[in-house]
């Protein structure tokens, strides 16, 4: 039986030219379906399946939720929903994010893999932090093939870098040869004896990820509790073991996060909250003013003196805490640096929330 089924990929950071390259170079008798997920932002519509459809021989559309699978057609993710394969047809989702997005690479690859085992390709491409590894993990478990673009081509390689730590890739290439590659690879007989039993915890996921109450589904029952917290909501985060060196986490409403997204939500929160300290000192300070101004204005001096002494604790916090927040914003002191140095740093800050709207 040839391979045929569907072709998943994802992308981030960088995403919108290397799905144009990959696009331009499969072939017009595909006889696959593709399906897309690129990182965008929640409140802008993504013109991604107009670059797309523009760019190759194949037609590429916005996923609309219950059209079926067509093959020789490219499916393209939109803003704020999921996007999933379900009985040969597409669902879109509100289901809860994953990785700090919605959409996210690794929900499509999941129902992916549930759904075509054997059948599937997955293809991860540039991005930051580590969406997508998780996804290709269950492609690969199920039997299908895992692709990654060259993280020294990447524009953003911590996607294929992470993805190749963790996952036995089957073939690590540009994406100029990617386009042949997936023209033989579709066209190759396979056994279907391949396909494997499918884990509970891959139809949990799915059921989560469609939008089921993630506690009745079972999410604490896939794995042990930790004592992190949840970044979105404060539920208890389990920790979810895929093979034996990829470690997520999941809360019983359903949020997940790897390591890597988990912290970089911790580093966020932290962040707010310190500026909030910040703020309050500030205001403690007008306070302080103002009472030690009437004090002085009805000549109460024991009582100007304590306010003054106040003051200047409340504006020693309040600089030291304040040299501290923005040390900390730029990596430590920047007076040295070289330009490029500065740029590399800011471009790294700019995706570190992992939501690339380069245009899309």
């Amino acid at each position: 039986m040839a391979r045929c089924g569907i072709i998943v990929v994802g992308a981030s950071a960088g995403g919108v030219r290397a799905l144009t390259d990959l696009v331009a170079r499969l072939p017009a008798d595909l006889p696959a379906t593709v399906l897309v997920v690129l990182h965008s932002s929640p409140t802008h519509e993504s013109l991604l399946h107009q670059i797309l459809d523009k760019a190759g021989p194949l037609r590429a559309t916005a996923a609309v939720n219950g059209e079926k699978l067509q093959p020789g057609h490219i499916y393209v993710s939109v803003s704020d929903l999921h996007l999933m394969v379900e009985d040969h047809h597409l669902r879109l989702t509100r289901g809860p994010k994953e990785c700090r997005a919605r959409p996210s690479i690794d929900v499509l690859f999941r129902s992916a893999a549930y759904t075509f085992g054997p059948h599937v390709i997955g293809i991860v491409l540039t991005g930051a932090l580590d969406d997508g590894t998780a996804g290709l993990w269950a492609i690969k478990d199920h039997g299908g093939i895992a692709i990654v673009q060259s993280p020294h081509e990447a524009m953003y390689p911590s996607m294929p870098q992470s993805a190749l730590l963790h996952v036995a890739v089957d073939y690590t290439l540009p994406i100029r040869d990617m386009g042949a590659l997936v023209d033989k690879l579709v066209k190759e007989e396979i056994d279907i004896q391949e396909a494997r039993p499918l884990r509970q915890s891959l139809e949990i996921e799915n059921r989560i990820a469609r939008g089921s109450n993630a506690f009745e589904v079972g999410a604490l029952q896939l794995g042990e509790p930790t004592h992190y917290t949840c970044p979105e909501c404060s539920g208890t985060l389990a920790r979810v073991q895929d093979g034996s060196s990829l470690a997520r986490f999941r809360c019983h409403t359903g949020h997940a996060y790897t390591l890597k997204t988990l912290l970089a939500d911790l580093n966020r929160n932290l962040d707010h909250t310190l500026w909030n300290v910040l703020r309050g000192i500030e205001e403690r300070l007008l306070a302080l003013q103002e009472l030690e101004r009437q004090a002085r204005m009805a000549g109460d001096e024991s009582a100007r003196a304590d306010y003054q002494q106040q003051i200047s604790l409340a504006t020693r916090w309040h600089g030291e805490l304040r040299g501290l927040l923005l040390d900390a914003r730029s990596g430590g002191s920047t007076n040295s640096l070289p330009a490029n140095e500065l740029r590399r740093r800011a471009a790294a800050h700019s995706f570190d929330d992992e939501l690339d709207q380069e245009g899309a």
